[in-house]
């Protein structure tokens, strides 16, 4: 194994590390120790791959938003139209028994109020990756559209931020009250909208 794919192992392992650690305490309540210990790595070598706590943030949030948006993407790729790739993709955010759901997951919906008040940075990064994907979600509405599935006249990348404003609300609600009602709520509101043929 070379030294620079070590280099690569260690810095993804820092990562994950992290990851597990900012979905649980925030950015702001994970400590640099803590984060060090849980990775196994010295200080210094945390300094070799991140100029600061802010850097490996702003690390932390591109490597989420490219993992997400491939998993969506993976997810969207299945055969089906394209109202049951949308809805297949919102009932993910559920959990069930076998595993959490993507809410549970989601470094936006943890990070979204945290972050604009601790770097322009990494709200730089965290918004472009909800931009993106709230363009792939408009491009599976433009594609219901096309296969009749999806009735609204409304402009899909309209309808795409509608729906995940909605779901994003929902899923902070659940976290807060504990309970899934609120992502149950926002599921009948989501096939509304699609259903939806009127223009506004």
């Amino acid at each position: 194994m070379t030294d620079r794919k070590k280099s690569e192992l260690t810095r993804e392992h820092i990562l994950t590390m992290g990851r597990r650690l900012v979905l649980r305490r925030g950015f702001g309540g994970v400590g640099l120790k803590e984060l060090l210990d849980q990775s196994a790595v010295p200080k210094g070598s945390f300094y070799y791959y991140f100029a600061s706590k802010e850097a490996f943030g702003c690390a932390l949030l591109e490597d989420y938003c490219v993992d997400y948006l491939g998993r969506l993407d993976a997810l969207f790729a299945q055969v089906g139209s394209g109202r049951e790739r949308l809805m297949r993709y919102w009932t993910a955010w559920f959990d069930d028994e076998r595993a959490e759901g993507l809410a549970d997951r989601c470094l936006v919906v943890k990070l979204a109020a945290e972050i604009p008040d601790l770097s322009e940075d990494m709200r730089v990064i965290l918004q472009g990756g909800v931009e993106r994907l709230i363009d792939r979600i408009a491009q599976v509405v433009a594609d219901g559209r096309v296969d009749g599935s999806i009735p609204t006249p409304r402009d899909p990348r309209a309808v795409a931020r509608a729906m995940y404003s909605l779901w994003l609300g929902a899923a902070i609600l659940s976290k807060l009250g504990k309970d899934q009602a609120p992502m149950r709520d926002a599921l009948l509101a989501t096939e509304r909208l699609l259903s939806d043929r009127t223009a506004d």
